[in-house]
């Protein structure tokens, strides 16, 4: 039997619900879910209830066909990105498994779940040591890359292109772009337009994070038409439900939500970042590329005490790093939400040195 260590996820029932006044803990479109979406949705909620949803997402696909202009046969959609990772792992991962560490929890656990050996590749500085992974990656079945990754926030896309472009064809590679589309300038980092070039490359995109849909699971993949139907063939019928692919065929046509929300996480992120540094001592922040970044206890606390205290102080979650692969228990990791809200994390970081 396969033991499996558990993944940990940030969220409100990741603690008492109860105490949640602001979750900074998981990453969303700061905005939320966009207003039209959301009108859509109730207009037409008994019929989208009661009705059985298109199992093949027929017009979603249609519509991220026209939102990324590629062909409806390179996508697949999931029950949320998490879907897509175990069904990737399902189909691929079977001997020898590559996953930078730290970064997202569910690679490892949809690998270890095919019994495939797992190699974590330490960060170096927090960005990927590629020479490393291209070594560690010889004969690998499958390997998980992220970015910006999570938890550390950062842009990686040069080391991509090197470690893709050196990686044996049979290798097939993840690229986990979940909150590429809330970074500013997110078209000149995507690996996308790269699909044709490399036939064993899969790009993992969340609805779920740049749209807001949190709870309504919306996540999607984009591939060559061969490893498109390769990852169809895993899945299981009815796996997103009528009023997700509603909710994301409305939001791919709210362009200006994206938008929004993109410039409020660019200032709101730099306000944040400058703003930790001056008025708290027992907090470094570190500089990120995507909608959250990471922060290192400088003090005795560990990260499970922080999230604790800010929790039951001031009813901010954070998300406890300590659960991360290779990460230890002197990091926390913060969302950039909107100002005011900002404002209440700063004050309750604050609150906690006196």
């Amino acid at each position: 039997m396969i033991e499996l260590r558990g993944c940990f996820h940030g969220g409100i029932y990741s603690v008492d619900p109860s105490l949640v006044k602001i979750d900074f803990s998981s990453n969303v479109n700061p905005l939320g879910v966009s207003k039209i979406v959301l009108s859509s949705i109730q207009k037409d909620l008994r019929s989208l209830s009661s009705s059985y949803p298109d199992p093949e997402c027929r017009d979603l696909k249609k519509s991220l066909s026209d939102y990324l202009k590629i062909h409806c046969e390179c996508i697949n959609v999931g029950n949320g990105a998490t879907e897509i990772i175990h069904n990737f792992a399902r189909m691929f991962a079977r001997e020898k498994v590559i996953i930078p560490s730290p970064s997202f929890c569910e690679y490892e656990l949809a690998s270890r779940r095919m019994g495939a050996s797992i190699i974590l590749v330490p960060l170096k500085n927090f960005n990927l040591d590629a020479d490393l992974i291209i070594e560690k990656a010889k004969g690998s079945d499958a390997i998980f890359l992220c970015n910006p990754n999570n938890p550390t926030g950062l842009l990686y896309r040069k080391s991509l292109k090197t470690i893709i472009e050196r990686l044996d064809s049979s290798t097939k590679i993840l690229v986990d772009e979940c909150f590429i589309e809330l970074v500013n300038g997110s078209n000149r980092h995507t690996m996308i337009r790269n699909i044709d070039e490399f036939d064993n490359l899969i790009i993992l995109r969340s609805l779920t994070k740049s749209f807001g849909l949190a709870g309504l699971r919306l996540g999607y993949s984009v591939s060559n038409p061969r490893l498109a139907k390769k990852l169809a063939s895993g899945q299981i019928s009815w796996n997103v439900n009528g009023i997700a692919q509603r909710a994301g065929i409305v939001a791919l046509r709210d362009s200006q939500h994206l938008t929004r929300a993109r410039a409020i996480v660019k200032k709101e992120r730099d306000f944040m970042y400058s703003n930790i540094r001056k008025k708290t001592q027992c907090f470094s922040p570190f500089k990120s590329d995507a909608n959250y970044f990471l922060i290192r206890l400088t003090n005795h606390n560990s990260s499970t005490e922080v999230r604790d205290s800010l929790l039951t102080r001031s009813g901010v979650l954070v998300r406890d790093c300590s659960t991360f692969s290779g990460m230890g228990s002197k990091y926390i990791r913060v969302a950039i939400k909107n100002h005011g809200e900002n404002l209440i994390l700063l004050n309750a970081l604050e609150s906690i040195e006196s």
